[in-house]
C-alpha cells in the first residue's frame, strides 16, 4: 500500500512539474514570431477579459500560432511516447518509430495521399495509417518465427525497412510534378503550419485515447522491460500485449506524421533523458514522456522559427535531427549489441 501511495505521489508531482514546463513552453511559443505581441497584455486579457491588443494580433495568435504550438506539443508527445513504447517492448534504448521504419511507412502512405489530392488532415492521416500498418505487418512477417519479437532482430529489420522506405520516398518524389514536389519536400522535413484549430481538435480527439491506453498498461510495460520470462510468470500474454502496443502506437505515430511530417529521434532523446531524471518506472514515464515530449517539440519549433534562414524558417525536422543523431551515436557506442 505504501509503495502504491509513493507511486501515485510521484505521478502527481511529475505530472504537475512537466505540465508547468509545457505551459511555459506553449506561452513562449505563442509570443515568439516575426510579429511582436506583448505577453503582458495577453495575460491581462485572459484574467480580465479586456484585451488591449489589436484584431491582427488576436488573429495571429488564434489562427496561426496557437494551432501551430498545440500541434507541435501533440506531435512531440506522440513521438516521445512512441519511443518509450518501442523501447519497453524491445528492452533497447535505441528503439523508436523513426529508426524502426514505422514513421517511414507512415510517410509513404501520406505522400501517396498528398499525390492523390487528399486533404492533409484527416484524409492524409488515413493513408499514413495504412502505410504504418503495412510497415508493422512487414516487421511482424519478417520476425514471424520470433513469437516474442526478439529485440535485436526486430531493430535490424526496422533499420532495413527504414532504408527501403527512404528509397521509395525518393522514388515517389522523383516522379511527382513540380507543384507536388515542393509541398512534399517541405512537409517531409517537418511542418506545423498546415493545420488549423478545427483539425487540431480532431488530432487531439484521435490521440488522447492512445495516451490513456498506454497509461493503463504501464504496469505491464514494466514487466515487459524485465524480460519475457518474468512477464510470462506474472500472467502477461506477451504476444497480445506487444501486438496491441504496436498497433496503437503505430496509429498515433501515423496521425502525427500526417500532420507534421517526418520528425526523427524525438522518441530517442526524451525517454532516454527522462529515465536518467526520474527512473525506469513506466507508470511515471508515460505521463512524463507525453508532457516532456510536447515541451521539447515546442522548443524545437521555436528554434526553427527564430534561427535566421534564407527560406524564412528552418524545418523542425532539421532541429530534431541535429539534436537526436549525435545522441543516437552516443547510445549506439554504449549499447553496440542492443
Amino acid at each position: 500500500m505504501t509503495t502504491n501511495k509513493n507511486v501515485v505521489g510521484k505521478i502527481i508531482i511529475t505530472t504537475a512539474v512537466f505540465s508547468l514546463i509545457l505551459l511555459i513552453c506553449i506561452i513562449f511559443g505563442i509570443i515568439t514570431g516575426s510579429a511582436d505581441i506583448n505577453i503582458k497584455k495577453i495575460l491581462i486579457g485572459l484574467f480580465t477579459n479586456r484585451y488591449d491588443i489589436t484584431n491582427t494580433d488576436i488573429a495571429i495568435i488564434l489562427k496561426i500560432r496557437l494551432p501551430r504550438v498545440i500541434t507541435a506539443a501533440l506531435s512531440g508527445a506522440v513521438l516521445s511516447l512512441g519511443g518509450l513504447i518501442f523501447q519497453a517492448m524491445l528492452r533497447n534504448p535505441l528503439a523508436e518509430p523513426y529508426i524502426l521504419g514505422v514513421s517511414g511507412g507512415s510517410a509513404i502512405g501520406a505522400i501517396i495521399g498528398i499525390a492523390l489530392g487528399f486533404s492533409y488532415f484527416p484524409g492524409v492521416g488515413l493513408t499514413a495509417f495504412a502505410g504504418s500498418m503495412a510497415s508493422v505487418a512487414a516487421l511482424i512477417l519478417i520476425n514471424s518465427k520470433n513469437s516474442s519479437f526478439k529485440k535485436d532482430s526486430l531493430i535490424l529489420s526496422g533499420v532495413i525497412l527504414n532504408s527501403f522506405f527512404s528509397a521509395i520516398i525518393m522514388f515517389l518524389i522523383s516522379v511527382s510534378n513540380s507543384a507536388e514536389l515542393k509541398g512534399i519536400l517541405f512537409w517531409l522535413m517537418g511542418d506545423f503550419s498546415i493545420i488549423n484549430m478545427k483539425e487540431v481538435k480532431i488530432l487531439a480527439a484521435l490521440i488522447f485515447p492512445a495516451f490513456i491506453f498506454f497509461f493503463f498498461i504501464s504496469s505491464k510495460m514494466n514487466l515487459l522491460a524485465l524480460g519475457k520470462n518474468m512477464a510470462k510468470s506474472m500472467g502477461v500474454n506477451i504476444k497480445a500485449v506487444v501486438l496491441s502496443m504496436l498497433i496503437v502506437s503505430s496509429f498515433m505515430v501515423s496521425i502525427s506524421v500526417a500532420c507534421s511530417g517526418l520528425l526523427g529521434f524525438v522518441g530517442l532523446v526524451i525517454p532516454h533523458l527522462l529515465r536518467l531524471i526520474i527512473g525506469a518506472d513506466h507508470r511515471i514515464l508515460v505521463p512524463a514522456s507525453i508532457l516532456g515530449g510536447g515541451a521539447y517539440m515546442v522548443l524545437c519549433d521555436i528554434l526553427a522559427r527564430t534561427i535566421p534562414s534564407a527560406g524564412g524558417e528552418i524545418p523542425v525536422g532539421v532541429i530534431t535531427a541535429l539534436i537526436g543523431a549525435p545522441l543516437f551515436i552516443l547510445l549506439l557506442k554504449r549499447n553496440p549489441a542492443g
